[in-house]
């Protein structure tokens, strides 16, 4: 008997999704394989923060200094006063971008300093 394949794709385009989820099982078990992906993401993420040059530094919560917050944005990005508050408002947003890792570090501490919450990213 030859393999004809065209025959097993007409065959399965005429099954419903029960039929079909019984066939993966079956071969399955019967040839000890699993349909699932593999998942290699734990070691790609571990690689990726370990290679990491560029931070966000984002504003996670103003506190209750909002004003020394405001204050401590406008020096960091040199908005104007209206684009801070703006910014600060907004909560949770970046502050700024593609900082290096002391950069990102240093205006993370001012703003905690001033009483906000940051995260890097």
């Amino acid at each position: 008997m030859a393999f004809d394949k065209d025959a097993i794709i007409a065959s399965l385009k005429e099954a419903s999704i029960l039929d079909l989820a019984d066939l993966v099982k079956a071969i399955e078990d019967e040839f000890g394989v699993s349909a699932a992906a593999p998942v290699a993401a734990g070691a790609g993420a571990g690689e990726e923060a370990a290679a990491k040059d560029s931070f966000d530094v984002e504003l996670t919560e103003p506190g209750q200094a909002k004003i020394g917050v405001i204050k401590a944005v406008r020096d960091a990005t040199g908005l104007g006063l209206k684009e801070s508050k703006d910014l600060v408002d907004g909560a949770p947003s970046v502050i700024k971008s593609a900082l290096s890792e002391s950069d990102a570090n240093d205006l993370k501490a001012k703003l905690e300093a001033a009483g906000a919450t940051v995260t890097l990213k």
